[in-house]
């Protein structure tokens, strides 16, 4: 089998690793415009050979979009233009309704699968790509049902044989969960890395005493501005629903430190210990 992978960062080169270890992929073909980046795949084997878009798809047979999402709303439509109805698209971006907006009138809609691999790192660039990364995560296909079965089924097929189970929801669904458990952690890891280096203007000795904790809080504060302000603006109605949620927690924190009411900073502590219940 033959893929094209539009986009050839942390993910698509993530992807064609571990699907190339798993022997499904004997050719990988790939695509980006960046031709630094076409060059680092190339070295790091992440990629077989580099083409421009058309020839990709002409001697493809699935193709992966894996570019940021403000640019897959466009290149999905091209995609389609030049597919045929035995080759599978799917994309892997972080919101699903725009995308599937974009092409819902398209006469080759049907041969696109939107999906979400749940799994990504702070990192970017083809030099940030983890082989059998995927192993264990969930992967989420939207709107299962407005593509052909059998582009469903090759992409489901993909996904399972790299180890990840599937959840299928609508692409509305999709994004309203995304918000919740993704996107406010990215801003509030972006805040609260804005919030230390604000302090550390007049405490330089602070990263001295950062232990695990912090590290691990604001780790996603190194994540790639190209990727994360696209993410937060097209899903910008489900974000801000779930920051207002999250802003209203903090202050019942902080009026609970400012009035002293030690009770009322236990129940809130030991409430959220409930998510124990999830996270285990």
């Amino acid at each position: 089998m033959v893929a094209a992978i539009i986009g050839v960062g942390l993910i698509g080169g993530s992807l064609s690793l571990t699907l190339k270890q798993a022997g499904i992929f004997n050719k990988v073909i790939g695509v980006d415009r960046c031709v630094d980046n076409l060059d680092k795949a190339l070295a790091l084997q992440l990629i077989d050979e580099a083409l421009p878009l058309e020839e990709a798809i002409k001697k493809s047979n699935i193709i992966i979009i894996s570019v940021p999402v403000d640019a897959s709303v466009a290149i999905v439509a091209n995609v389609l233009n030049h597919v045929n109805a035995q080759q599978a698209v799917f994309d892997v971006g972080s919101t699903k309704l725009p995308i599937c907006n974009c092409i819902k009138n398209h006469p080759m809609r049907k041969r696109f699968v939107a999906t979400h691999p749940m799994w990504g790192t702070e990192h970017s660039g083809p030099q940030a790509a983890v082989i059998s990364a995927f192993k264990g995560r969930a992967c989420v296909i939207c709107d299962a049902g407005l593509s052909d079965a059998d582009a469903v089924n090759t992409v489901e097929y993909l996904y399972k044989k790299i180890g990840m189970h599937i959840i299928s929801m609508t692409a509305i669904n999709h994004d309203i969960h995304a918000a919740y458990i993704s996107h406010v952690s990215h801003i509030s890891s972006f805040a609260l890395a804005n919030t230390v280096l604000e302090k550390e203007k007049e405490e330089e000795t602070i990263f001295e005493m950062a232990a695990g904790g912090f590290e691990s809080t604001v780790r996603l504060a190194k994540s790639n501005a190209n990727m994360w302000v696209p993410i937060f603006t097209q899903n910008k109605e489900n974000v801000l629903d779930v920051l207002n949620e999250h802003i209203s927690q903090l202050r019942k924190f902080k009026a609970a430190l400012e009035k002293d009411n030690t009770a009322y900073l236990r129940e809130l502590i030991e409430n959220a210990n409930t998510i124990k219940r999830i996270l285990k």
